[in-house]
């Protein structure tokens, strides 16, 4: 045990607790209790990839997964029910198929990847190599993944910018937030309430 890297010890523990957040979130019918599992299903993720050196990709996980995507989900819950309705077993069992089948493909593809930090994998030979080194004299940046981010690939950076944004500005025009927020009111059991009517009691 003393030979186990803590780092290792470390990813299966965010691992398992991925695993049961996961669970958690298809078993429970409060979509309140959802949206608040998924943000921590995010920042755990998010842990993973600092474990694993992917700390951009871990940045964009937290900013994105666990902040935007969860702000909009609850904007999105105040116009739906507060719970989810019970799906029929037949309608399970398709997905459950699906899930298992694409679960069972990556599985049989992590024999094919490249062991972690190999310095003879695609990802850090030829061309990385090449902007790993140009960047000390092109780019005065300490971080290569910020000067490739940023410079070497900046327009297919712009290109995601550009595509987020537009998510966004969608996903606040269906939540009726162009202009006609606060117009509405509620009428539970049909009846008005907001006594917009002037009605006098």
């Amino acid at each position: 045990m003393s030979n186990v890297p803590p780092t290792l010890i470390l990813d299966i523990g965010l691992m398992a607790m991925l695993v049961v957040v996961a669970f958690s979130v298809v078993r429970l019918r409060s979509l309140f209790a959802i949206v608040m599992l998924q943000g921590v299903y995010s920042l755990l993720s998010a842990a993973w990839f600092v474990s694993l050196d992917a700390v951009d990709v871990a940045f964009t996980e937290a900013a994105v997964g666990a902040g935007i995507s969860t702000v909009l989900m609850l904007g999105a819950m105040l116009l739906t029910e507060r719970e989810a309705k019970p799906v029929p077993l037949q309608k399970q069992l398709g997905s459950l198929f699906i899930v298992t089948v694409t679960g069972m493909a990556l599985f049989y593809a992590i024999g094919d990847m490249p062991a972690f930090g190999d310095a003879h994998s695609a990802a850090n030979a030829y061309l990385g190599t090449d902007y790993i080194a140009a960047t000390k004299t092109d780019i005065i940046l300490p971080n290569v993944v910020t000067a490739v981010l940023a410079s070497y690939r900046g327009f297919d950076t712009f290109g995601e910018t550009v595509v987020i944004f537009m998510a966004g500005l969608g996903i606040v025009l269906l939540l009726g937030l162009n202009g006609h927020a606060g117009k509405w009111r509620a009428q539970p059991k049909g009846q008005d309430v907001s006594n917009s009517r002037g009605d006098k009691s």
